[in-house]
């Protein structure tokens, strides 16, 4: 699971179940209406803005006279164990929402109803696309996507005047730059790039044409060590080895700090750390208070590149008691309304078209961060992923890429290890 957005944290997995009671059902009236009954939602954490909330129970309760719908908050720790317990149970929870890489583990158990049929309502061609890759299952859509938070660039205006490097508009660019600033500021990392981040390495290897893993006649086939993932990760090492000073075995956890202190002039974070990079712990104003600037990471060929995403998805439980009220309140959740409150919070819209209503400092950055997300892509679909994230192969193997090793044979015998796992 990817950390959670910032104060989002890169992000990683929230949940929302609106589970029926025990019993009851939802057989309804001989128009079709369902019948009445009580939605618990599980709010995990305080993503959801109360204003979100309130929205969704009142809204739902005004569409189904009769139900009712009561709002549960749960905690992060142990999510996914209690909703696979939950979602195998007799009382089964109606919608959950899980975190975009944990969606896989659900969407291909048999634990989530088919949503297909009502996906033009959920948004359609509008919905985040690589939510909906990640949401998706032997092309069947069982998880929406919900809520997004996207990865920018951001740079020190007068680092990069007093070296005279300029807003980069190609990968090439990005790392050149890095390098030259570097060079010409002695204690300073051109882009800060810390070992273990293998959320800001991903990019670079989509870019250049290569990918963690696909899918070739019902087994994973492990692809870093392909042609194209190998110029990709050189790349990464080449930002690793010569244009950063971040610790070679270290994470990206607050590295908004050296970079606000000026020891760091780039910075690819989410979105949220815009808010700490220009304010300390004390809410004091920063020295990039004023020189902040900020761009949406270069593609090899130009134009936006493809950048790791966090957020979540939702999708009605196979099991669920209530499936026709269930999606009511899903539809409600990905409705207009619904999701401009999650973009005045801070959070990146499930709908394209949404995106650049998200709350930020200013509309260019919003811009960036909508457009960010709208070409982000995930991990690999399957429901063993969590097993590969779990044993930090990823972070091992770009440590060793950032202590200079040998990139053809680490990606070798990483995909051997990926595979193992995913084919297990």
């Amino acid at each position: 699971m990817n950390k959670k957005l910032g104060a989002l944290a890169l992000l990683g997995a929230s949940a929302v179940v609106l589970a029926g009671c025990s019993g009851g059902s939802s057989s309804g009236s001989s128009d079709g209406t369902p019948a009445p009954a009580e939605l618990r939602v599980w709010l995990v954490g305080t993503d959801t803005p109360r204003d979100a909330r309130d929205h969704l129970t009142k809204t739902f309760e005004e569409e189904n006279p009769g139900s009712t719908l009561v709002i549960e908050e749960q905690q992060w720790t142990g999510l996914v164990d209690k909703l696979t317990t939950s979602l195998s149970s007799n009382d089964s929870p109606d919608i959950v929402e899980m975190g975009n890489t944990q969606a896989a583990a659900f969407t291909s158990s048999g634990a989530l109803l088919d949503i297909s049929d009502i996906q033009d309502k959920l948004g359609g061609d509008d919905l985040l696309p690589g939510f909906v890759e990640a949401g998706s299952w032997d092309g069947k859509l069982f998880a929406a996507p919900y809520y997004s938070g996207a990865r920018v660039v951001f740079y020190n205006t007068t680092q990069y005047q007093t070296t005279g490097v300029s807003v980069p508009t190609t990968l090439d660019e990005y790392v050149a730059n890095g390098e030259k600033i570097a060079t010409a500021l002695p204690g300073v990392s051109g882009v800060y790039f810390p070992g273990k981040d293998w959320y800001n390495a991903l990019p670079f290897i989509w870019e250049n044409g290569g990918d963690i893993a696909v899918q070739k006649d019902g087994k994973w086939d492990a692809q870093l060590s392909s042609d194209a993932s190998i110029k990709g990760i050189e790349q990464v090492q080449q930002l690793m080895t010569k244009a950063s000073l971040a610790p070679k075995d270290g994470d990206e956890t607050e590295a908004w700090v050296p970079f606000r202190t000026e020891k760091a002039a780039t910075l690819s974070a989410p979105s949220w750390a815009y808010w700490s990079i220009v304010a300390d712990e004390d809410k004091q104003p920063t020295a990039l208070a004023d020189t902040l600037g900020y761009f949406a990471l270069p593609g090899k060929d130009g134009g936006a590149a493809k950048v790791f995403a966090g957020g979540s998805n939702l999708g009605i439980a196979a099991k669920s008691a209530h499936p026709d009220l269930a999606k009511s309140a899903l539809e409600i959740m990905l409705s207009d309304d619904y999701q401009e409150i999650l973009a005045k919070g801070g959070l990146v819209p499930a709908k394209v078209s949404l995106g650049k209503d998200v709350a930020a400092a200013t509309p260019e950055l919003a811009k960036i961060i909508a457009d960010a997300a709208a070409n982000a892509k995930l991990t690999p679909a399957s429901p063993k992923w969590a097993d590969v994230e779990a044993k930090g192969l990823l972070q091992d193997f770009f440590v060793k890429v950032a202590q200079g090793g040998d990139v053809k044979s680490l990606a070798t015998e990483l995909d051997t290890q990926i595979e193992s796992i995913l084919n297990g």
